[in-house]
């Protein structure tokens, strides 16, 4: 039975997020690649054997996978799912290189790479800009309503009753925004600018490092003014201020995202918060226990972040795609194969690694490490 339980709240919800991701960056390809006049041999939900499938009037065949993580969309002139180009495409009839994708001009192939990443932020502002309109945005003044004694808030100057008004000269409206700056800079100097008695002063403050343990168990090092304010408040706002608030959000998501994985790069943050499918099943049965409000808003967190690692430059990737492409541009010809190959070469062993360490880190972190050892010991 408990096993049973654990399906049901992890490995569903999960497996429904995934879907749900999959479907929206593989959408982006295929949609592009359509009204680029390309064919679509397979659009997969899922890798592996096919279960189940169907053809549609314009011969995609639309399959149901055995494994549940991922899926792909396969296009006419495509040797596999990672697009790499397939024998044969010299020897095409000039009806069958008006559908191959490797017979588009550079800009549409481009587009169509470039597609996947971009419906899933696409997707995000839509998610949160509905939220926005239902059950409202996370807006809380910021206004200072007290000051800890000792923090870096008292010596930096702050005082209660200020308002914040910038952080390093960005515009600040929300408290939610002076949370998300100040937790990614731990002993980092912020000029920030409040208004007080009518007037503006910018005074330096750095953040305090301070480790914490969210809800889920992960432990991270984040920055503390020490600065609070009486309680959260949420907003709903009119479609456009939604749509406006959602864009700005999906930006300051992206903005953090990339603050922290240079910090890892820079040996500033631990590469222990780097997590894997089984932390993010983890946290999706989580999530969805608390409310469909709080399982959306990680939708579109994820759906972000899956958009912008699959823009990394790294060859396998849609990013190392349009690296290629950068290149061919430049170079005003392809890379040649063999370059290609090697390139996609190093680029599986970059993905492959990445995901053996980040499922170390899962194990770690869900204590099944440890339980092993102990059985050994």
């Amino acid at each position: 039975m408990e096993i049973l339980n654990g399906l049901w709240h992890y490995a569903v919800p999960f497996l429904v997020v995934l879907t749900i991701l999959v479907f929206v960056h593989e959408w982006g390809h295929y949609w592009v690649a359509r009204r680029c006049g390309v064919k679509i041999e397979v659009f997969s939900f899922g890798m592996g054997p096919e279960l189940w499938g169907w053809n549609d009037r314009a011969g995609t065949r639309w399959r149901i996978s055995l494994l549940p993580l991922g899926g792909y969309v396969k296009m006419f002139g495509d040797a596999d799912a990672a697009s790499t180009p397939g024998t044969g495409l010299g020897e095409m009839t000039p009806e069958e290189k008006a559908v191959a994708f490797h017979h588009k001009t550079l800009g549409q192939r481009a587009a169509i790479v470039a597609a996947g990443p971009v419906a899933n932020f696409v997707f995000a502002v839509i998610v949160l800009a509905l939220l926005f309109m239902t059950a409202g945005q996370p807006f809380t003044p910021a206004d200072i309503g007290a000051v800890r004694p000792g923090s870096a808030a008292e010596a930096a100057g702050l005082k209660p009753g200020d308002i914040i008004v910038a952080i390093d000269g960005r515009s600040i409206e929300r408290f939610e925004e002076v949370k998300a700056i100040v937790s990614m800079a731990p002993g980092q100097k912020l000029a920030v600018t409040v208004e007080r008695a009518g007037s503006r002063l910018t005074l330096t403050a750095i953040p305090q490092s301070s480790n914490v343990t969210d809800r889920f168990g992960n432990s991270y090092t984040i920055g503390l003014l020490g600065i609070t304010r009486p309680a959260l408040d949420y907003r709903r706002q009119d479609p456009a201020t939604a749509v406006w608030q959602a864009l700005r959000e999906t930006w300051d998501l992206t903005g953090s995202t990339l603050t922290g994985v240079g910090q890892m790069i820079a040996g500033v943050r631990g590469t222990e918060d780097l997590g894997g499918p089984l932390r993010i099943a983890q946290m999706s049965g989580e999530v969805a226990q608390t409310g469909l409000v709080s399982l959306i808003w990680f939708l579109a967190v994820l759906s972000i972040n899956l958009g912008l690692i699959n823009l990394f430059p790294i060859p396998l990737l849609d990013g190392g795609h349009l690296l290629f492409y950068g290149f061919e541009g430049l170079f005003g010809r392809p890379l040649d194969e063999r370059t290609q190959e090697y390139g996609f070469r190093i680029g599986l062993a970059l993905v492959l690694s990445l995901m053996v360490f980040a499922t170390w880190n899962d194990l770690v972190h869900l204590h099944v490490v440890a339980f092993f050892r102990g059985l050994i010991s």
